[in-house]
């Protein structure tokens, strides 16, 4: 392994031990890096045998090289900002004297609103498994309703414990891909639904006694990120909603019928897992829309 990989390696074990990023997220800076590293390994007259001897023009070459490309703006500001990150930590651990993309300004990217469901499109979605019988329509209730009533990711919802979840006191605890918990009100109505899986849905789908997965799948194992897609995607088209349903949008109607109905921002916050309340002020917008 050349110095040139061993230090791009080096900065993503960074990305996962000391910022403690999500895989998802390392795997979008490992491709854009990769990417420009086969840039620079094709330079002419000759590539650059280190980090150190790779200048701000090249660089620059390497951001007009995106440019030109048919990436969306919001992409290539994805991936200078993986450059800008990645260069920033060879200067900082002395890799390299000289930060060659101090100076690289990022492509201006319109934000847009995050989508939420009208009330009556959650009521419709929500009661779409209750047309069926049997443990799998019981756990996708279930799964509908945690999701509305607490606004977790996707893949904090896949990864819940049983022992997660308190039905004495109705509340769920979640782990971020930080590594960071909170515990979280359900509410009665998703409580008694969640109740009712536990005790005649799951018991049902688990095959293996030592299975700890709170939600899982036909086989009785994990259910995964995709699997819990489609299980959206299907109700959403049973219930004939004319917007495109995903987990993300159940996570913003969440945060905005919280805010509508006069929640404080902070504990939208809190109830969110956000870092920065900048982020939950978006909600804002979506929650004053009619």
């Amino acid at each position: 392994m050349d110095e040139l990989e061993q230090s791009l390696n080096q900065f993503l074990q960074h990305l996962a031990d000391e910022r403690q990023y999500s895989e998802n997220t390392i795997a979008a800076y490992r491709n854009d890096l990769k990417q420009l590293l086969r840039f620079l390994c094709k330079a002419e007259p000759a590539h650059p045998g280190a980090w150190a001897e790779v200048t701000a023009f090249m660089v620059e070459t390497y951001v007009s090289f995106l440019h030109q490309r048919d990436y969306a703006h919001s992409t290539v500001a994805r991936k200078i900002a993986a450059v800008k990150s990645f260069f920033s930590y060879l200067y900082h651990t002395r890799t390299i004297k000289a930060n060659p993309a101090a100076q690289l300004d990022s492509p201006k990217v319109q934000k847009n609103l995050p989508k939420a469901l009208s009330a009556d499109d959650i009521a419709r979605l929500l009661s779409a498994p209750t047309h069926a019988t049997g443990p799998k329509a019981i756990r996708d209730r279930a799964i509908l309703e945690l999701l509305y009533a607490t606004g977790m990711r996707v893949t904090e919802l896949v990864s819940l414990a049983v022992d997660d979840l308190d039905l004495e006191h109705g509340t769920v605890t979640c782990h971020s891909a930080a590594g960071q918990r909170r515990k979280m009100p359900i509410g009665d109505g998703a409580m008694e639904t969640l109740a009712d899986y536990v005790r005649s849905g799951r018991a049902l789908l688990v095959k293996d006694a030592g299975e700890r997965a709170l939600f899982v799948n036909h086989r009785g194992q994990k259910l995964t990120r995709q699997g819990l897609w489609l299980i959206i995607k299907g109700y959403a088209q049973e219930a004939s909603l004319e917007v495109e349903v995903t987990p993300y949008i159940l996570r913003h109607s969440f945060a905005a019928h919280l805010l509508h109905s006069g929640a404080d921002l902070h504990e939208v916050q809190e109830r969110l897992g956000h870092a920065n309340i900048s982020t939950t002020q978006v909600y804002t917008q979506v929650a004053d829309e009619p």
